[in-house]
């Protein structure tokens, strides 16, 4: 359970290191990782820095003694959580004319309160930007 914690800790730290429409929750993929690899990762990465990335480069280089189960579930899982990440980096580059239209008050750079103004819900927002939210799970 400990080991389980840890996976959604992790995970979770991921989603602040700022696809379709469905792109994956950050918990849920984490979910998966805990419900499927905990074992593995038991077995396989006792020792390693429970952090994405290493997490990641342990389960690859042990795939050949990972259960089948987590052998395909983690890398859907990453997978998963490597397209929300993209989704949310392309935020700023689809939604930048929204936001100096419709949240001239924001500086520029503060993309938490660009965010804020557009999920306000100003009429207008343009598809790219309302589609690009959606796919980074803001909305």
């Amino acid at each position: 359970m400990k080991l389980i914690r840890s996976i959604l800790f992790v995970l979770s730290v991921a989603t602040w290191s700022s696809a379709s429409a469905e792109t994956t929750k950050f918990e849920d993929a984490a979910g998966v990782l805990g419900a499927s690899c905990a074992k593995d990762i038991e077995t396989n990465c006792r020792g390693v820095n429970l952090d994405p990335t290493r997490m990641k480069d342990c389960l690859y280089r042990n795939q050949d003694v990972l259960s089948p189960r987590c052998k395909n579930d983690y890398v859907q899982a990453f997978d998963a959580i490597q397209k929300r990440v993209a989704a949310r980096a392309a935020v700023t580059k689809l939604c930048e004319r929204d936001v100096a239209k419709f949240c001239g008050s924001v500086a520029k750079g503060d993309r938490g309160k660009a965010l804020d103004c557009l999920l306000a819900g100003p009429r207008g927002v343009s598809i790219n930007c309302n589609k690009s939210l959606g796919e980074a799970g803001y909305r």
